[in-house]
């Protein structure tokens, strides 16, 4: 996937801004071993390049986000998650789903664990019903599997189902955060670990519906944008930053930052999409441009 990155890296650089595909260089914004990656003027120009990017790989999915800084003067970060790469079932199993995020404490606010304990995006049953928290009623609180849920629906049937349906639910909305929060970190160029990590809070989150998986013959299908949700920082409202996150197939979602660098502008300079992401055919579209360039 570090080769992937690299090549989208430097296909952006050369279709943005035309430098030839042997002269493209990168080097690092403010810190030169940690600070955010960039493009370099080619000599005799010296300094960074007037272009924005960001990368993003896991689990086989590279994504890029970039703007040409003097059509729209901003910064940008990008973010992967797959819901299911990592193996958390054990653990919350045996300690539960509230253990588990008390483990990221430090990382995010207490009223982000709150949210992320006892709030759930609508989600399906196994046989397609949606369920909405206002069906669920006190039922949110529930943070364990293996119990058995009752909800009435609106035609005043009832269903049961098990607890590990909301657990899931719960474990793929804590991603969304986990993915709004790491773009902006990479946005921003600082480490996961800054100490103003848990005064930066994301309000109104909501887990995108996902894609469908790929098939034999079909690549996998894109699934819900959101952009709904509030950046804040110290209590207060980031009006000019916004954020955007896409499901992709039924395990990856991908979390855009984007924030203009004048400070009160507003988001009117921003684009209306910030996850509009196009798939690209490595031979086709990037091997045959490294050749001719």
């Amino acid at each position: 996937m570090s080769l992937a990155s690299a090549l989208l890296k430097r296909l952006f650089v050369h279709k943005t801004l035309g430098i030839p595909w042997k002269d493209i260089t990168f080097g690092r914004k403010r810190n030169p071993k940690h600070g955010k990656p960039c493009a370099l003027l080619p000599p005799p120009l010296h300094g960074p390049a007037p272009c924005e990017f960001n990368v993003s790989h896991q689990a086989g999915l590279v994504a890029l986000v970039g703007c040409k800084t003097e059509e729209l003067d901003a910064e940008l970060g990008v973010d992967i998650v797959c819901v299911n790469e990592r193996n958390e079932g054990k653990m919350i199993e045996e300690e539960g789903f509230e253990a588990w995020i008390d483990m990221y404490a430090e990382i995010f606010s207490h009223e982000e664990t709150f949210d992320m304990k006892y709030n759930v995006s609508p989600f399906p049953l196994l046989d397609g019903t949606i369920v909405t928290s206002e069906m669920l009623g006190r039922h949110d609180r529930c943070c364990s599997k293996g119990e058995e849920l009752s909800v009435t629906l609106p035609d005043s049937s009832v269903r049961k189902f098990s607890s590990a349906l909301l657990i899931d639910a719960k474990l793929r909305r804590f991603y969304t955060f986990w993915c709004y929060k790491e773009a902006y970190i990479k946005l921003d160029g600082e480490a996961l670990l800054a100490a103003w990590i848990p005064e930066l809070e994301f309000k109104h989150v909501r887990a995108p519906i996902p894609g469908t998986p790929a098939r034999c013959s079909t690549h996998g299908v894109w699934g819900e944008r959101v952009s709904d949700a509030e950046v804040w920082f110290k209590h207060v409202h980031m009006s000019g930053c916004r954020v955007e996150i896409q499901a992709f197939e039924e395990d990856f979602m991908i979390g855009v930052t984007a924030k203009e660098r004048t400070w009160g502008s507003g988001d009117a300079g921003l684009p209306e999409v910030l996850t509009d992401f196009r798939g690209l055919h490595l031979e086709e579209d990037v091997m045959r441009v490294a050749r001719k360039a």
